[in-house]
């Protein structure tokens, strides 16, 4: 794991290759955009041409100066232009809406009204295998049920659903089944689960920590870098289930050096440089350790999940692909925002379905942490922002089905030296072997510096040890959770 001075590691991917490829020719070169289409003059009515964070940034000031009028808001990707939701009844906001930049649009569901009806569904339909969130494009709550809601229990959420009328909530069947990933990128091993880093911060007394899935937190309290090795962090706190799915684990030497940065593979690796509130229709990049780097758009927010082990809420629902192996993993932006931790989903690179994370900006303030590493890891204090980092594929515990393959654990060096190890297996708790090359496949020329990322590879039990620079990305795929 891009974390502390032990051997470095050599990036790579696991079984979802091309999906990464895919992601990674978007990604890279980090072309950031510009706001080129804005305007200096306040009393222009076109809406101005943003950067998605850019865009995120409008929405939360026009929520609070909106007040009850706003009633969501998305990232319209092709034109690049924020969309907000304006309760009809008052033509001066809307006007005060396009002052700003934004493309209005007049709808009839308030925030207000939309809350009460998911607090309804709270009541009345929670049941294991379903989700829902507010589509700010619909200005309805989509609510989403797996393979297993069936017989009465999908009576009871079609029934619910109906009662809050249809131009308030919607219901779709998932293919897949709702579940926490288990297993994942730059590993990290404890009490029998198997999990991934996701970024790495500074916690509220200055020492090196970073955040991972809040069901790998409760898994286990201490945590390794390596299969059944000497114990390196220990978990701080945890929250899953309930108000999310994150984990503060500190890091018990205090000199552990944490950049921060994406590793996405073939030597890459995408600064991190701040943590960002999504928004409706935001791309954003996921990196774990079976899929390697996927990428897709935010679908909804303060999403609920109610998960065999219990409700989860405050989570970003997207359509980002995810597998058994890709738990804890950042999901970030082309210019470098950390905004999330794989917590769960349904469905696979290959069907697709719906992938849940916990906002970043959320479980900071939970824990009292800040992005990126400070003094006292040494590494990446000359980042901007101390930005968070090493994305760390995607973890979850094991326990849900078994300890998920090989380990590969990815080496840190000092600031610019990220190993991101590891190994990938095909099916849950298969190890891989000696010499197991994930993510060898070139990426070619512009896309992630076309070279292989296998090039001085696996060593012993599936171990990576090439020069990986970045977050963690190998690893065995595992279990039932994200």
């Amino acid at each position: 794991m891009s974390h502390k001075r032990i051997p470095k590691r050599k990036a790579a991917f696991a079984a979802g290759t091309v999906v990464a490829l895919g992601a990674a020719a978007i990604l890279l070169p980090n072309a950031n955009a510009s706001q080129d289409g804005s305007s200096n003059d306040a009393t222009a009515i076109a809406p101005k041409t943003l950067k998605a964070t850019d865009a995120s940034d409008l929405a939360s000031q026009l929520q609070k100066v909106l007040g009850d009028a706003f009633a969501g808001s998305y990232f319209d990707a092709d034109s690049r232009q924020l969309v907000v939701n304006v309760v009809s009844g008052d033509t001066s906001v809307v006007v005060q809406a396009k002052k700003a930049g934004a493309k209005v649009h007049v709808v009839d569901n308030s925030l207000t009204e939309l809350a009460a009806g998911a607090k309804t569904l709270k009541e009345e339909a929670t049941i294991p295998g379903t989700a829902w969130a507010v589509d700010p494009r619909t200005n309805k709550i989509q609510v989403t049920a797996d393979s297993t809601v069936t017989g009465a229990k999908w009576n009871t959420l079609e029934s619910t659903v109906k009662s809050l009328g249809s131009d308030m909530a919607t219901v779709k069947k998932s293919a897949g089944t709702f579940k926490t990933f288990v297993s994942g990128g730059d590993a990290i091993f404890g009490g029998g689960a198997r999990c991934s880093l996701g970024f790495n911060v500074t916690a509220g007394d200055g020492s090196p920590a970073f955040l991972t899935a809040g069901h790998c937190g409760v898994a286990a309290k201490q945590w390794s870098d390596t299969q059944d090795g000497q114990p390196i962090a220990t978990v701080d706190q945890a929250t899953f289930p309930g108000d999310g799915d994150f984990a503060l684990v500190k890091y018990d030497d205090p000199a552990t050096q944490a950049p921060s940065e994406v590793n996405v593979g073939g030597g890459q690796t995408v600064a991190i440089s701040q943590a960002a509130d999504a928004e409706v229709g935001l791309q954003v990049f996921r990196m774990g350790s079976t899929t390697g780097l996927a990428d897709g758009q935010v679908l909804g927010l303060d999403a609920t999940v109610n998960y065999p082990e219990g409700t989860v809420t405050g989570l970003i629902q997207t359509d980002v692909c995810a597998e058994p192996g890709d738990s804890g993993g950042s999901l970030f932006t082309q210019d470098g925002s950390a905004i999330g931790l794989t917590s769960g989903g349904s469905g696979d690179c290959t069907v697709g379905g719906e992938t849940f994370f916990q906002p970043v900006t959320t479980a900071l303030q939970a824990v009292g942490a800040t992005l990126g590493a400070g003094d006292a890891a040494g590494g990446a204090g000359d980042q901007a922002g101390a930005g968070a980092g090493d994305e760390a594929g995607a973890g979850g515990e094991a326990g849900a089905g078994g300890e998920a393959g090989a380990g590969g654990d990815a080496g840190a060096g000092a600031g610019d030296q990220a190993g991101a190890g590891g190994d990938a297996s095909a099916s849950p708790g298969d190890e891989v072997g000696a010499g197991q090359e994930v993510g060898g496949d070139q990426a070619g020329g512009d896309v992630i510096g076309g070279e292989e990322a296998g090039n001085g590879q696996a060593a012993g039990d599936g171990q990576a040890t090439g020069n990986g620079a970045g977050d963690a990305t190998g690893n065995a795929t595992g279990q039932s959770h994200n």
